[in-house]
This record gives C-alpha cells, structure tokens and sequence, in this order.
C-alpha cells in the first residue's frame, strides 16, 4: 500500500512491523449548531486544527454510565487540560464520605490503589478541599460540568473531545479578521458540532521520523504484539514527557525525530535529525510584553529577565479615577493631563475640563449629601497643578473620565530595574536595544506596555555536533518530538545561554494569561456612583 501524507509518500509494505504510538485528531469536521443538533442549513466544513479563534465549551448532555467509561472515553492526565469535572444526580456513598447529588467532583488522574484501578478526585465543600479516590466499577449517572474556561481548537482536540463522542463549542473570541477564506460564515459567532476526524501515529523498524496514517486508509493489518520485541523500536518523547523526567537524569542527548515549525532562531536550528544536549530543566520568569497601539492586531512577545537592552519610559492612558489610584507609586508622584471632561453631580467634588493637570496623592473617603442623606464615598484627593498654585481637588472613585501620564523621568532602565521599582502595567520604549541579540525584534516597536511576569517551564539546549551557546525552548508552546541517544554526557557544562525573546500568536498571548490569571484573585471593581 502506497500513499501520501503531509507531501511525502509512505509504503507500507506486506509483512512490515509497525509499533503504534498513539492516535491523534488530525483536523475537525464542523457543522453549524442550533438547539443541540446540526442546522438543516449548515454545510460541514473542514478546520484545521490551527483555525484562529478561542472557543467555549458545551457540556454533554449524555451521561457517562461508570467511572470506567469515563477514563476509557475522557483524557485525564497531569496537565492543567487533563482535570475534567463531572457530577452525579444521586448521592454518591463512599466508606467514609458522601457526595451529594449536583456537587462538582475533579478527577486528578487515575492509578491503582490496593490492587484495583480507581481514579484520584478532589472536591470543594464549604471552601475545604477534599480527597478521595473512585473505583473505575463504580456505577451511576454522571454528568459533565459547565467549563467557563476558554480554549483553542487545538486544545480542544487533544484534551476536550471524548473518544466516539462529538463535541459542541461556542465561538468565544474570533481573534482575527473575517476573509473570504475562512469557511465560517462572516460575522459567525454560534455554536459549532466538531467531528474529529483521526490519524495514527506509529514508528517503523528502519526509519528515524514518526509516519503519520490516516484512520481512513484501507490496509489489513494484525496485532503481533505479544510476539514481538517492541523494544528494537524507538521511543518518541514530545518535549512534555522530558520535561516529566527526573532531574537526576539530565543532561541527555536526543536526536529530533519532528521538529517545530517556525523561523524564529532557535527553531529554525531544530530541523529533524539534528542531535541536541539537553541539559536540564527549570522554571524561568518572562515579562509578557504588548505593542501599544490603537488598532488590531497587537504583537506579543515574552521577554526574559536576561535582556540587555535599556528602555525608557511612555506616559500611561488612564482611563478613570480607580486606574490613578492603581497607578500611583511611592517612588514618585503620579502627574496627569485629563483628556475627557467629568461633571460632578456634587458640590464636595471637583468638576473636571479636558487639559486640566492634577498630582495624584492618595485614596480617602469624603461626605456628601446624597437625596437627603449624609453618605461616605471613596474618593481621589489631588493637586490641581494652576500657573502660580495648587489647587485640593477630590475626584470621586468612580470617575469616568480620562487622564495621560506626564512622564518627567528620563532615566533609561534594564528590565530588572522595572519590574523591581514599579507596578505593571507599564508603558515603555526600546531606547538601547540589546546588541546580543542579532535581530532585536522590540527595537523596531514603537511602544510596549509591560503587562504582567510570569513563569513558565523551559528546557536549556545546544547542538551536540557544534555547542556553542545553548538556548531556552518552552516546553508547552513547541510542538517537537525527539528520541534519547545513549551517549554518556554526565558533567557536561552548557555554553553561554543566548538571549530570546519570544513572539507569541494571539491565541498563545491569551493562553499565557489565563493560566497565570488562574492563580490570581480578579482585581476589585470600580466604586460605583452612591445610590
């Protein structure tokens, strides 16, 4: 049997030992989505798995029977993915603990426990977690939970679609302009029903790459498993299974068996076939960083705490009274131009004109008569800046206004020296660019709002023919298989690390945020006007 996958033909040829190594979702058949069930207008349209676009997803309405045809059908695995949540419409009685009807039970992975297979859940009652294992013959009725969480369509298929099952999704944030070619309707943004459409992964006898075969293809083919020695064949890691590998057993050698895609350095360097040292794994900071501009798309990069260059500062637009007050630092008091007039409705507050300049000094509350009635409100209490004066002014909390930064600092900063001084966000401009880097991909932005540090997982790499200078990779956001050499590097010293930063897609930038926002309390809201 002859075909062609991804531009490379393939023989599979009688008598050939494949080892299978997984099953993945190679693309999505969608159909528009109304009440549950395919529109009798929609036409199926096929989506690949890099569409554009975040989506929500649907519960199912089917419910699952028994624990074990939940591990059997759903991926539960160690990644923040991998933690589906279900509930049951009966009480569940265990030897020391009930779970009542409707309550959300979190299954953490699945392991055997005294001999039988039982799946680890968590549960929060009264704002106390509590643990417990289920066994996978546990019968009964359960039920999918509502997910608020956002994902990409990626995502989706590889942690979000049930085997044999189809999945419903709602269109959250398209992310990117409507064209002619996309196969949605202009302006869609319903509900899709999302078929997965599989092909096998698997590795041969004599070959060094991963060949891909689509679950379609018409070949016979018979299990020798229990007759065969599977260990002559190599073992695909993605760069999540390293990353899962003791300490003690770094460095190792590996040889890319798929590399990534992209023409960033260092991927570019990472082609299939090449051999790499990777020497160990960590957590690194990176300070997310957006192109200040006033139209879409931004670019969006990850910057490292390792960048040489020097920044200076822009002034910062500050839309309300609330924006000051988090603006505001004890290093330096806080100068603004307002930019929209706010009438006060009370006597006891300060009516704003557009050009008017105010030093912001801190937060206090301030009587008014309200209907009557005396009432304490949150209030702003600055310095009106006149030509030979200073005039108190109080701005209500809850002032909707608009206000520009007047920066009189000229100081240039490292990176460090910011996140270390101020609060993000915070509104800067390249004005040395780091000449260590060949291509300094910030220097030609006009403005960068640094929005938030962050820590994400990251490999230390080199060549292993050429170790020159080794690399930071990030172990979520690059897709890459390799299989480990034997070869003996135990001592080795990884050369200079050379600085990235990285450029993200928007789907990435909003990934990197929802994790780091998961372990985050939401910023309180704005005082609202006294009613």
């Amino acid at each position: 049997s002859i075909y062609e996958m991804f531009g490379n033909e393939c023989c599979l040829s009688t008598g050939e030992v494949i080892k299978v190594i997984g099953f993945k979702i190679n693309k999505l058949i969608a159909s528009i989505c109304e009440n549950n069930e395919v529109s009798r207008f929609s036409a199926k349209v096929e989506l690949p798995l890099n569409f554009p676009g975040l989506y929500k997803v649907v519960a199912d309405k089917t419910p699952y029977v028994s624990i074990e045809e939940i591990t059997r059908k759903v991926s539960i695995g160690p990644t923040r993915f991998g933690q589906p949540c279900f509930y049951s419409p009966e009480d569940i009685k265990l030897a020391n603990f009930t779970i009542k009807r409707g309550e959300q039970i979190t299954f953490t992975s699945v392991e055997q426990v005294n001999g039988t297979m039982a799946v680890n859940c968590v549960m929060v009652r009264n704002n106390q977690t509590h643990s417990f294992t289920l066994p996978l013959s546990q019968e009964g009725k359960f039920y999918e939970c509502e997910d608020d969480q956002i994902y990409t369509l990626k995502e989706i298929a590889e942690w979000k679609i049930p085997k044999c099952r189809n999945r419903i999704v709602k269109l959250s944030n398209t992310l990117h302009m409507w064209d002619s070619s996309n196969p949605l309707p202009e302006n869609f943004d319903g509900s899709l029903i999302l078929m997965p459409v599989y092909e096998v992964q698997a590795v041969m006898k004599f070959r060094k790459d991963i060949v891909h075969i689509l679950s379609d293809l018409d070949v016979e083919v018979k299990d020798v498993t229990d007759c065969y020695d599977i260990s002559s064949f190599l073992q695909p890691l993605s760069l999540e299974d390293v990353f899962e590998r003791t300490s003690m057993e770094f460095p190792m050698v590996a040889e890319i068996m798929e590399g990534p895609s992209g023409s960033q350095n260092p991927y570019n360097l990472l082609s299939t076939g090449k051999e790499i040292i990777i020497y160990k794994k960590y957590q690194a900071a990176r300070v997310l960083a957006s192109e200040i501009r006033s139209d879409s798309p931004k670019r969006h990069f990850l910057i490292p705490m390792s960048y040489r260059g020097k920044f200076k500062r822009r002034p910062r637009e500050l839309p309300t009274a609330y924006d000051l007050e988090i603006a505001r630092s004890k290093k330096e008091q806080l100068h603004v131009v307002a930019t929209k007039a706010f009438a006060s409705p009370h006597k006891e507050f300060f009516s704003v004109s557009v050009g008017d300049q105010f030093l912001v000094q801190q937060r206090q509350t301030s009587e008014i008569l309200y209907e009557g009635r005396k009432k304490l409100v949150d209030v702003l209490a600055c310095e009106q800046i006149l030509s030979d004066t200073y005039k108190k002014a109080l701005l209500p909390m809850y002032l909707e206004g608009g206000f520009v930064e007047v920066i009189h600092d000229k100081k240039q900063y490292h990176l460090s020296e910011i996140c270390k001084e101020f609060r993000l966000p915070f509104n800067v401009k390249v004005s040395v660019r780091d000449l260590s880097i060949e291509e300094d991909v910030l220097a030609a932005v006009p403005g960068l709002q640094f929005e938030e540090e962050i820590t994400d997982s990251y490999l230390l790499i080199s060549s292993a023919t050429n170790p020159v200078e080794s690399w930071e990779i990030p172990v979520y956001r690059l897709n890459m298989l390799v299989h480990l050499l034997s070869r003996h590097v135990q001592g080795v010293v990884p050369p200079v690390t050379k600085t990235t930063v990285e450029e993200i897609s928007e789907e990435q930038y909003y990934m990197v945020r929802r994790y780091e926002n998961q372990t985050l309390h939401p910023p309180p809201r704005p005082p609202k006007k006294p009613t």
